[in-house]
């Protein structure tokens, strides 16, 4: 298996230096990470069901596409990476809009987070090593599920979402 090399930032979110993923999760450093929520026409969005297998948030649902931003990649060419590896959907980064960012806390796993939301009408095409499985729904459903079963989300999922929801247009 590859290293996963990605790049350790200040509070400021500008690079201090760079390292093996494993080092910096387990030593707390800070880093990024883009998540990428997946309209389509109807207002639906896609969640997915993180793999069993994931070393965080296994088995719980999550926000459309997400991952670590590569050491010396974009924010935005990582969602755009991110979106073809877990969905198997093509943009340019043109495409996505920008719905906001995290300051990294714990709940984020001390991450900078860029939050894109995209409106597309591409098949997902699940990554089984990642994914489980996946669901459109509409935001209200997502919002009533996340009101009866909060902890079948991962955390990050809980903060990016009201974001996505937002810059999405699709407030009620």
């Amino acid at each position: 298996m590859m290293t996963e090399w990605l790049d350790i930032v200040n509070e400021d979110d500008i690079v201090i230096g760079r390292a093996p993923r494993d080092q910096i999760h387990s030593q707390g450093h800070f880093h990024r990470s883009s998540h990428v929520a997946l309209f389509n026409s109807n207002g639906q969005i896609f969640v997915q069901l993180r793999s069993q297998n994931k070393d965080s948030g296994a088995g719980l649902w999550d926000i459309s596409a997400a991952g670590h931003v590569d050491s010396g990649e974009s924010y935005l060419d990582c969602a755009v990476r991110e979106l073809n590896e877990e969905l198997g959907v093509i943009v340019s980064p043109d495409m996505l809009t920008s719905a906001g960012r995290l300051r990294p806390e714990e709940r984020n796993g001390f991450e900078f987070t860029e939050v894109y939301t995209l409106c597309s009408e591409q098949i997902p095409v699940l990554q089984k090593e990642e994914i489980d499985d996946g669901v459109w729904l509409s935001p209200d459903e997502l919002d009533a599920w996340i009101l009866r079963q909060q902890e079948a989300f991962t955390e990050v999922f809980m903060a990016v979402w009201p974001m996505a929801r937002t810059a999405s247009g699709t407030i009620a």
